[in-house]
């Protein structure tokens, strides 16, 4: 599959996760940050979206520990949080 294939589809998956709030963690992170990633940096992604958005919430906020495979600057930019807009 080619990169814009990819990148598609994890959009996709990424805005369709079943609860706003995974929708804006997981969608949010995508939308801003996917343009400049590398085929391994997708990769990555694409094996994250394979976990529960519980699992992933909680990595991002910090309340659960974040596993060996994800630690790194993709799962330390999700936790800066700073790319969710927020309207209220």
């Amino acid at each position: 599959m080619d990169r814009e294939a990819r990148l598609k589809r994890l959009k996709f998956r990424a805005w369709h996760r079943g609860t706003k709030e995974a929708d804006l963690l997981i969608g949010g992170f995508f939308d801003t940050h996917a343009v400049t990633w590398s085929d391994a940096e997708i990769a990555w992604y694409e094996v994250l979206l394979e976990e529960q958005d519980v699992d992933i919430m909680a990595w991002a906020i910090g309340t659960a520990p974040v596993p060996e495979r994800y630690r790194g600057a993709m799962m330390n930019q999700m936790r800066a949080l700073d790319y969710i807009r927020h309207e209220g």
